[in-house]
């Protein structure tokens, strides 16, 4: 670590850096930022393109009185690094280490563990009227909102409070890099771009910076000039039209700009928007040059050339090739995403018909409300999202699709536990929440042969219907021995009486066959079933428990409403008194950490579950 980040424990330090220092500071900050992601993976490109800017945030609040919160948080790298993490930065998204996340248990200056957007300003509102009720004249509230975090809804609802309080002592930061994940779409955008083209203002002061780079101060000065003579001549745009007050647009990499528009913005102790045009990537020409995602996100990589290890076919691949050919049989499938055309696997479809493929911005509610009024005009829209993000529509998907029983495929990815990005990323709530839907019918794919059976058989279904499956590489090819009525029989036990009958939901089938395997050394026989559809459940399942002492259900998803609930419930209904194991995750939320090693964690390994298993019908078999 440089001397310059190795002089900086809190943000009180970088008050006193020689305002000539900072670009050989954020100089520093980049190579850091490049070194260690190239290694951990992470959300490189935000953070790039934030490093002046939050330089200059910490050299004008005081964090953490003054509250900073990132929207999202993937942006907030160089914020842990300006705020004692510097030393600790080696550790990013690994086990027990830094979280790739503001995370309030790592720092007093992580005020929102933020990593789903648009929630910020909701946030900032609330803080600057608690500090506003309590008499915290000197506190300011800071929301830095990415321009793709604007697209949801939640942040325009937030605003029109905001706007309402005409003394709140708020400053709202834009962070405008014209991209969420991909090129931010819709009339925002377009709106935001026109702002960055207005700026004649900047003429009278053309080549200022460089003549006067000696002179901070009255740069700084004569900043504040132009400023006044652009909002005598320069259209204020919409923000003012909601009665905020606008500053910008300013270059964010031209510190000595922004820390002079924040100040200015601190000062009016009043709602404020300050407009930054970033660049996501900036200082990274590997990350600058990525068309796709300018490094948004990345796994490990190669520092020089920014070339990443050979990519592998994984669970999105499927599902996008798979869609394709679905797409070219029937012209009435829709392709519609929340701001993640690559990320789920859309990106394919939206080349091969880009006309029925659309990306809605981060608005997840209106995704799947949108796709109840395509499904009304006689078509099957496929809604590709992230499990996690899901949440976030629930009401939509219960009252807007289920109800009326309208054909929306929604394809869930990374599904289960996804390990690095921690908590909030954890897809391990979907088969919980959507087990109260009526009429959603749910498929949990083992392999990829399954994940396209499935896939074609979801959007063949006059009704709504989820598709979900995990992060990563592909399960190695599972071939059933058998079939129960609709489900797939994995494994047959030695006896027609067997001792316990293991429910595989998904790609916890392997785990579950390596499990049968251990108890039948151990003179335990086992039967492994794949239900492929988890809701609703075949009724073939009580039969087959009967013949059995013990039932067992094995998931990646939270236990609390689960399938093995389900499967309990669907027992005894049925009068049944056989015994249910449910073997999933706790509903807790969980650190980040490799996907493996969390499953390890609580249990979910063929060796626990074997121990788990034979521990409950050991007594029975002795009998």
């Amino acid at each position: 670590m440089s001397s310059l980040l190795q002089g900086i424990a809190n943000p009180s330090d970088l008050k006193a850096v020689d305002p000539r220092d900072l670009p050989e500071l954020a100089d520093e900050i980049r190579r850091l930022l490049v070194q260690v992601v190239s290694k951990t993976g992470g959300h490189l490109g935000p953070s790039l393109g934030v490093v002046e800017l939050t330089i200059a945030l910490h050299r004008v609040f005081d964090s953490p009185k003054d509250p900073i919160i990132w929207d999202t948080g993937h942006q907030a790298y160089v914020h842990k690094i300006l705020t004692g993490r510097a030393g600790l930065f080696s550790t990013l998204r690994q086990e027990g280490g830094l979280s790739g996340y503001p995370s309030r248990s790592e720092s007093e200056h992580d005020f929102v563990e933020n990593s789903h957007a648009s929630t910020s300003l909701s946030y900032a509102d609330g803080l600057a009227k608690a500090a506003k009720l309590r008499g915290e004249t000197n506190r300011t509230v800071v929301a830095v909102i990415g321009d793709g975090a604007l697209t949801g809804g939640m942040a325009w609802e937030a605003l029109n409070n905001i706007a309402g309080v005409k003394d709140l002592p708020c400053v709202i930061v834009v962070n405008d890099n014209g991209r969420s994940y991909s090129p931010t779409i819709g009339g925002l955008a377009t709106h935001l771009s026109s702002l960055r083209l207005t700026r004649s203002y900047e003429d009278l002061l053309a080549g200022a910076k460089e003549k006067l780079s000696g002179y901070p101060a009255l740069y700084s000065a004569l900043h504040g000039l132009k400023q006044g003579l652009k909002d005598i001549f320069t259209p204020q745009g919409m923000f003012e039209d909601l009665g905020l007050k606008y500053f910008g647009p300013i270059d964010g990499t031209d510190e000595p700009a922004v820390e002079a528009a924040l100040r200015a913005a601190r000062d009016f102790r009043g709602p404020v928007i300050v407009h930054v045009i970033t660049k996501k990537g900036s200082g990274y020409l590997p990350a600058e040059n990525h068309e796709e995602d300018c490094f948004h996100a990345t796994g490990a990589f190669d520092p020089v050339t920014g070339t990443g290890a050979p990519k592998v076919a994984g669970w999105t691949d499927v599902f996008s090739e798979e869609l394709v050919k679905l797409g070219a049989e029937r012209d009435d499938l829709i392709g519609i995403t929340a701001a993640m055309l690559y990320p789920t696997g859309l990106a394919a479809f939206a080349d091969a018909y880009p006309e029925r493929c659309f990306d809605v911005g981060i608005a997840e509610q209106h995704a799947l409300t949108s796709a109840a009024g395509l499904a009304y005009g006689g078509l099957h829209p496929v809604v590709a999202i992230y499990s996690t993000f899901l949440n976030r529509a629930f009401d939509q998907v219960l009252m807007d699709v289920a109800l009326h029983k309208l054909p929306v495929t929604i394809v869930l990815d990374r599904a289960g536990v996804t390990g690095d990005d921690g908590a909030s990323h954890n897809g391990m709530w979907d088969l919980s929440i959507l087990q109260v839907v009526p009429g959603l019918r749910i498929a949990a794919p083992r392999d990829a042969d399954r994940l396209r059976t499935l896939l074609r058989e979801a959007v063949a279904v006059e009704g709504p219907t989820v598709v979900r499956f995990p992060k990563g590489a592909i399960s190695e090819p599972i071939e059933a021995v058998g079939r129960l009525g609709a489900m797939d029989v994995l494994r047959k036990s030695g006896s027609v009486s067997a001792d316990v009958l293991i429910v595989a939901v998904g790609p916890m089938a392997a785990t579950a066959l390596e499990a049968a395997q251990i108890l039948e050394s151990e003179g335990i026989q086992a039967t492994v079933v794949d239900p492929l559809w988890v809701k609703p459940l075949e009724e073939e399942l009580v039969t087959a428990a009967e013949s059995h002492r013990l039932v067992a259900v094995v998931e990646d998803n939270g236990r609390v409403n689960g399938v093995g609930d389900a499967v309990a419930r669907l027992l005894r209904d049925a009068g049944s008194g056989v015994p249910v194991r449910s073997f999933g995750l706790p509903q807790q939320f969980l650190n980040h950490a490799k996907r493996a090693a969390i499953l390890s964690q609580n249990g979910l390994t063929g060796a626990d579950l074997a121990k788990e298993i034979s521990r409950t019908v050991r007594p029975a078999v002795a009998r």
